[in-house]
């Protein structure tokens, strides 16, 4: 790499499908141009819709020890001192009206919560699978934290970060655009990978929790280069001074980035950061 200094001082990257490869591992060649980044003076911040508990174990893979935003903005968690400073939590009275308002427009849907914490797992409605990809091969230190329910009630027993939402017969598009329709009055959805729409506290999203890390680093919104995939990340790279889709992104994505770079398996991070340390 030359002497060229990088031109932003925040690179903020989703996770599952921008910055992990199929198999929950970051190449050597993306992790070498993220530190050559670093070296010129760009910090990377994590910016995922994993909880916390579902991203410690990338993180310390990583050698990652700054701040990374978690939970579709909600958490905010220091990953050297393994500590959670901030969390946002969904209100569980208003989560449950808003399933009320949803099932009463388009019949029953499957639940999941994503349960708060730093430990927080998953506890599973009746009905739903905790579906992977089936190509995907497990990173070897990712927790065991799903926990199957037999009665919808124990969804509300601990504070919940956000549901999880499966219908039997709507796409994940389309789910989303009817939980607005029903019931967003109450609370927000979003798509977030596949077979994943989850419902957030109103005005919750990545760019609220990747704002809040940028003022405690120092950094605006027109010094962050952004990456991601899902319509989850339109908001970050919506806030960031240059948003970057992956060649495979969603469509909706892919329809406000500044930039579309190869996909996930392709190194299409590394690329990017390739070309704006050359200069």
């Amino acid at each position: 790499m030359s002497d060229h200094r990088f031109p932003y001082r925040l690179i903020a990257t989703d996770l599952d499908g921008t910055l992990l490869r199929r198999d929950q591992t970051i190449s050597e060649r993306t992790r070498a141009a993220l530190a050559a980044a670093g070296a010129a003076g760009a910090a990377h911040l994590v910016a995922t819709g994993r909880t916390v508990a579902w991203t410690r174990h990338i993180l310390d893979d990583l050698g990652y020890t700054g701040l990374a935003v978690c939970g579709q903005g909600g958490q905010l968690y220091h990953a050297g001192e393994h500590r959670l400073l901030t969390s946002v939590t969904l209100d569980r009275t208003v989560a449950r009206r808003a399933l009320e308002a949803l099932e009463a427009r388009i019949g029953p849907v499957a639940v999941a919560a994503s349960l708060d914490g730093i430990d927080g797992g998953i506890a599973m409605g009746p009905g739903f699978a905790w579906r992977r990809d089936p190509e995907a091969v497990p990173h070897p230190n990712a927790p065991d934290l799903a926990r199957p329910l037999t009665d919808r009630a124990g969804l509300w027993d601990a504070p919940i970060s956000k549901l999880y939402l499966r219908h039997p017969d709507l796409s994940d598009d389309r789910l989303a655009a009817a939980c607005t329709e029903a019931a967003g009055a109450y609370a927000a959805f979003v798509v977030s990978g596949e077979d994943l729409v989850e419902m957030l506290p109103l005005g919750l999203t990545k760019a609220t929790g990747l704002s809040l890390a940028a003022r405690r680093l120092g950094v605006t919104a027109a010094d962050t280069i952004a990456f991601g995939d899902m319509p989850n990340d339109i908001p970050m790279l919506s806030w960031a001074g240059h948003g970057v889709a992956m060649a495979d992104a969603h469509p909706a994505l892919l329809a406000v980035a500044d930039e579309v770079t190869a996909g996930h398996e392709a190194e299409g991070i590394a690329k990017v950061l390739e070309r704006l340390l050359l200069g």
